[in-house]
């Protein structure tokens, strides 16, 4: 579905992404690993058409290297950044509308099965998107992405300030879109409910990928976690 062949992005002079090759199947979760500077996020970026990179990037067989970031998410990728982007002035409902992408009758997902998914939505549905706790915002942004419809859902960070029981409702989230049929590349520090919800698991150092295998493979490795994900 996605495949990533010896990427290199930049900023200006700065070469942050060194040769970077992976791919995301369809229908599967695959957890991008590492610590804060290691390029996962750069990585994420470079996907969505945001940095100037060389290498290629193609999703479903079509070369996307080079394209714009809203004609690259008019394709079928969603991305839900870090810093969650969302409009302060407007309702959560607004908010939910101006992530609809006019790709057809058949989206997959509806009003209502956000409200139903996050019931704190329905209820601040009216609510300006400003005054949300960070757990709520994060909610409405995983949520307006969705409504998009992608087939591939890029998500940078979404625990990062959030309260365990959150971090435990954002876990089933991304398992629930993985039933959907929908691929996700998470980004994340949090490795316990990174492993837990991932079908493979990705290490990034120096904007390199330093490890890849399945969840289990990177629990038994004591080496790799030490070296390039623990504190």
């Amino acid at each position: 579905m996605l495949k990533i062949d010896n990427l290199h992005a930049f900023y200006g002079k700065s070469h942050v992404l060194h040769g970077v090759s992976f791919g995301v199947n369809p229908g599967e979760i695959v957890a991008l690993l590492g610590r804060n500077g290691s390029g996962r996020s750069t990585t994420a970026k470079a996907i969505m058409g945001m940095v100037d990179c060389q290498g290629s990037l193609l999703w479903k067989d079509q070369q996307i290297m080079g394209r714009k970031a809203y004609e690259i998410a008019h394709l079928g990728l969603g991305y839900v950044p870090e810093n969650r982007d969302i409009f302060p002035k407007l309702t959560v409902h607004q908010n939910l509308v101006l992530g609809q992408k006019g790709r057809g009758k058949g989206s997959r997902w509806s009003f209502d099965d956000m409200y139903e998914m996050f019931p704190r939505l329905r209820e601040r549905q009216h609510t300006e998107a400003g005054v949300l706790s960070g757990g709520e915002q994060q909610m409405l942004t995983l949520c307006r992405t969705l409504m998009g419809d992608p087939d591939l859902i890029i998500i940078d960070e979404p625990t990062e300030g959030l309260a365990p029981k959150i971090v435990e409702l954002v876990g089933e989230y991304l398992l629930k879109l993985k039933s959907r049929g929908i691929s996700v590349l998470l980004i994340e520090q949090k490795l316990t409910i990174a492993l837990k919800v991932s079908d493979r698991a990705l290490v990034m150092g120096h904007g390199s990928i330093v490890f890849q295998g399945t969840p289990d493979s990177l629990r038994a490795d004591a080496y790799i976690r030490k070296e390039w994900l623990e504190v």
